[in-house]
C-alpha cells in the first residue's frame, strides 16, 4: 500500500474537521483575487485612456488638463496602495498559517485528548501527524502561489511614476518562491509548537512569535544574502546605477578608499567651503552599494533555501518529539 493511500483516510478526516475554516479561507482568498484583478484592469484602462488623451500626448496645459493629471495621479497612487496592502497581507500569511496549524490543528487535539481516537483506529502517530500537515501544505502552497502570481501580474499594470519597487518588504515577501518557503516554515513551526505546547491559545501565540521572529530577522539581513554591487562615480560625478536598484548605502569616498557620510562636507556650507572641505579630506567621488533588479532572483533563492532548511529541521524535530511522546 502506497504512502498516498495510507494518508487518504486521515486526510479526509482533517478536511471534514476543518471544512468550515477551509471554506472561509478559500472565500477570502477568492475575494482578494477579485479585488486585485479588478483594480489592475481598472488601472490599465485609466493608463490607456490618459496616454491617449491630449494632456499626455501634446503637453497641453490648462485647468482641465491640470485636474485630469491630478485625478490620474490620485488613481495611480490608490492602486499602488492597494498593491502594497495586498502584498502585506500575503507576506503575513505564514504567521497566520503557523497559528492555525499550532492551535486548532495540533494543540487542540492534544489538549482535548481526541488524538487518542485516531491512534486507536489503526492510525499510527506518524501517519496522524503526516495527514495533519499534508492537507494544509497542499492547499496553502497552491493558494499562496496563485495569490503571488496574481500580485506579480498586477504590479505590471502600474504607471511608470507609481511603480511598486521589487525590494519593498510587502512586495519581496509576497513573491514566489520566498512566500512559498515561509508558508512551509509556518506549517512546520506550527506543528512543532503544537506538539510542544499543548494549550491551544498558548501554542498559537508562540507559533506566531517564532515565525514572525524568523521572518523579521531574515528581512533585516536580506540585503546581505547576496553580494552587493558597488558603483563609484566618474570624474564628472555620474553614478551608473541601474533604475529600480535597491540602494543599500551611499556616501563619499576618498582616494585611499575610505568611506565617509554623504553630508560630511555639507552643513549649510557655501560651494567654496564645500570644495575646500572635499579637497582637504581627499574626497574623490561618491559610492553607492546597491542590488540591481537582476539580484531579485538570487536574493529570493538564497532566502528561500534558508527558510526551507529551517522548515525541514522543524518537521524533523516535530516527528522526533511525537516519537518520544508515544514511547
Amino acid at each position: 500500500m502506497s504512502t498516498l493511500t495510507t494518508l487518504r483516510g486521515p486526510a479526509r478526516v482533517v478536511v471534514r474537521q476543518h471544512r468550515s475554516t477551509l471554506r472561509a479561507a478559500g472565500l477570502l482568498a477568492l475575494a482578494g483575487l477579485v479585488v486585485v484583478i479588478g483594480f489592475a484592469l481598472w488601472a490599465s484602462h485609466l493608463i490607456d485612456d490618459f496616454e491617449a488623451g491630449s494632456c499626455k500626448a501634446s503637453g497641453v496645459s490648462g485647468p482641465a488638463c491640470d485636474q485630469r493629471i491630478v485625478d490620474f495621479n490620485g488613481s495611480m497612487s490608490l492602486f499602488s496602495a492597494v498593491l502594497m496592502y495586498a502584498g502585506l497581507v500575503v507576506t503575513v500569511l505564514p504567521g497566520i498559517i503557523s497559528a492555525f496549524v499550532a492551535g486548532p490543528l495540533i494543540a487542540r487535539e492534544l489538549e482535548s485528548g481526541t488524538y487518542r481516537v485516531a491512534w486507536t483506529q489503526s492510525v499510527t502517530p506518524a501517519r496522524w501527524l503526516a495527514a495533519k500537515l499534508a492537507v494544509p501544505t497542499v492547499l496553502l502552497v497552491a493558494g499562496v502561489t496563485v495569490l503571488s502570481a496574481v500580485l506579480a501580474w498586477a504590479q505590471t499594470r502600474t504607471a511608470t511614476d507609481f511603480t511598486v519597487d521589487w525590494f519593498d518588504a510587502p512586495v519581496f515577501g509576497a513573491t514566489a518562491p520566498v512566500v512559498v518557503g515561509y508558508t512551509l516554515l509556518g506549517i512546520a513551526v506550527g506543528a512543532l509548537t503544537g506538539l510542544l505546547v499543548h494549550r491551544t491559545v498558548a501554542a498559537m501565540a508562540v507559533a506566531v512569535a517564532v515565525t514572525g521572529t524568523v521572518m523579521g530577522t531574515l528581512g533585516a539581513f536580506r540585503s546581505d544574502l547576496w553580494p552587493l554591487r558597488t558603483t563609484i562615480s566618474t570624474t564628472d560625478g555620474h553614478l551608473d546605477v541601474p533604475l529600480d536598484s535597491w540602494v543599500v548605502d551611499i556616501g563619499r569616498i576618498t582616494a585611499s578608499g575610505d568611506r565617509l557620510p554623504t553630508d560630511v562636507c555639507w552643513r549649510g556650507a557655501s560651494e567654496a567651503q564645500e570644495a575646500r572641505c572635499l579637497a582637504e579630506r581627499d574626497i574623490t567621488g561618491m559610492f553607492v552599494d546597491h542590488h540591481p533588479p537582476s539580484h531579485l532572483w538570487p536574493l529570493q533563492l538564497v532566502e528561500t533555501g534558508i527558510v526551507l532548511a529551517l522548515a525541514a529541521l522543524a518537521v524533523a524535530v516535530a516527528f522526533r518529539v511525537l516519537r518520544r511522546r508515544t514511547v
